[in-house]
């Protein structure tokens, strides 16, 4: 019986990390979290956006008329490739993930010219005081946007693990 309880608990206090995004005790959380802030995207209005923030890739076939539960299904899609990219960071990982389905997951690993993030380069030195840096990620076409920042602080405080 004592193993059986053991098996069942979560890895709570540890360093462990997930193997995959829908492991992680947030995950429907940080689902829930996009969905309230992407909203769908079910128009051409919204090109080349579709479901909750989807961009659609070259060679895809998606329709504006996808249910929300097929919009549901791509995002949890999304959001599994992104975690494969981030789970190095362990506890960050699903915060690096989130905050990669809106940014893009080359603004903060780096890609060409563009150097790796500072919230990146933080993390890798061990230093986890990483508020200034993921509140940051608040601007739109070099403007700050008040309604991206309410979004970055409520996914801090909800998904940032201690």
């Amino acid at each position: 019986m004592a193993v059986a309880f053991s098996a069942s608990l979560s890895a709570q206090g540890t360093d462990e990390t997930p193997a995959s995004f829908h492991d992680e005790p947030k995950a429907e959380l940080a689902v829930e979290l996009i969905k309230k802030y992407e909203g769908l995207h079910d128009s051409p209005d919204y090109y080349p956006y579709y479901g909750y923030g989807h961009c659609r890739l070259e060679g895809e076939k998606l329709s504006y008329d996808m249910t929300e539960a097929e919009a549901e299904e791509l995002l949890r899609k999304d959001l599994e490739e992104r975690y494969r990219l981030f789970r190095k960071y362990k506890k960050d990982a699903l915060l690096l993930t989130i905050l990669s389905y809106n940014v893009g997951h080359g603004t903060l690993l780096g890609y060409g010219k563009r150097p790796k993030s500072r919230l990146l380069k933080k993390l890798e030195a061990g230093d986890r005081d990483i508020y200034g840096e993921y509140i940051s990620y608040c601007h739109y076409k070099g403007q700050k946007i008040r309604s991206i920042e309410r979004r970055r602080k409520m996914e801090f405080l909800l998904l940032y693990e201690k």
